[in-house]
């Protein structure tokens, strides 16, 4: 089995990076990637971990990337394989952290704006020392009984078009792509129909990113349709483009992602890639 999209601690996961390791092998995954939203500090402990229970590590990322396609819909690039990062690199994940921290200063400010008083280090504190993001002010919520849970506090008020939500931008795609194949990585495009883009235009995007430095497509999501994740697979061979498949795991914040699983409840397995794809991933793990 396969996960090549999870996520830990290091950002919005519920799991530390050693712990998703374990749980992972729990459920019999053989080679695991690690995609921490915008950071790569969890990699370390995960990979260690992997070693020592002898498990293929994929270090990877979820880069936040500037969307203008569409104002609805979002764009998220996995790096897969970043075994060396670049001082290119490097920049380009703290500047995400510096703009991350600014967007986490004005979501304080307008939440305590409007009545809601707090200070920011009480958000912090569930972070763990980690990266800070809306679902620690998403527990805030919760312990505040303004939400039953974090599935709550987005729909009532951190998610998009809601009250407390303030837009992040995020990286350049040409620029996001550079730094990842300079790392030893590969781009892949996470959950694409979040672009919310027409499935008439689908076909026309994806190409323009392939013919820009995409490597490949995450066809297989849990919260897509069975239809959509073969639709997805079937362009994405038609363009020459890698399939990949992941589970988008979080731990129980995210209960509808199982770590392993993908759309229609099913293992990821090497039957969701292509051949040239699982050389790739073998080369890649660390």
């Amino acid at each position: 089995m396969y996960d090549l999209h999870t996520h830990s601690t290091a950002s919005d996961g519920n799991l530390a990076p050693a712990d998703l390791v374990e749980a992972a092998e729990k459920r019999s995954i053989k080679t695991l990637a690690l995609t921490d939203h915008d950071t790569i500090n969890g990699i370390y402990e995960a990979s260690a971990e992997a070693k020592k229970r002898k498990m293929n590590f994929i270090p990877g990322i979820e880069l936040e990337i500037d969307w203008m396609e569409n104002k609805g819909g979002e764009f998220h690039l996995l790096g897969l394989g970043i075994k060396n990062p670049s001082e290119n690199f490097i920049k380009a994940v703290e500047e995400m952290a510096e703009r991350r921290e600014k967007r986490n200063l004005q979501i304080t400010e307008k939440m305590n704006s409007e009545g809601i008083i707090f200070s920011y280090d009480e958000v912090k504190s569930f972070s763990g020392g980690h990266s800070v993001g809306r679902p620690h002010f998403a527990t805030l919520l919760v312990k505040r009984k303004m939400a039953k849970n974090i599935k709550q506090a987005f729909s009532r008020y951190l998610g998009k078009g809601k009250p407390y939500f303030i837009p992040r931008i995020g990286l350049d795609f040409e620029r996001a792509v550079s730094v990842i194949h300079e790392s030893g990585g590969y781009a892949i495009l996470a959950h694409p129909m979040s672009l919310y883009i027409a499935w008439g235009r689908l076909p026309e995007v994806i190409k323009n990113l392939k013919d820009r430095g995409l490597d490949g497509l995450e066809a297989w999501h849990p919260l897509a349709k069975l239809s959509a994740c073969r639709r997805l697979s079937e362009l994405g061979k038609d363009l020459g483009l890698h399939i990949s498949a992941g589970s988008d795991f979080h731990g129980p914040n995210a209960p509808d992602r199982k770590l392993g699983m993908t759309s229609g409840d099913q293992k990821i397995t090497d039957s969701f890639l292509d051949e040239s794809f699982k050389e790739i991933l073998n080369s890649i793990c660390i």
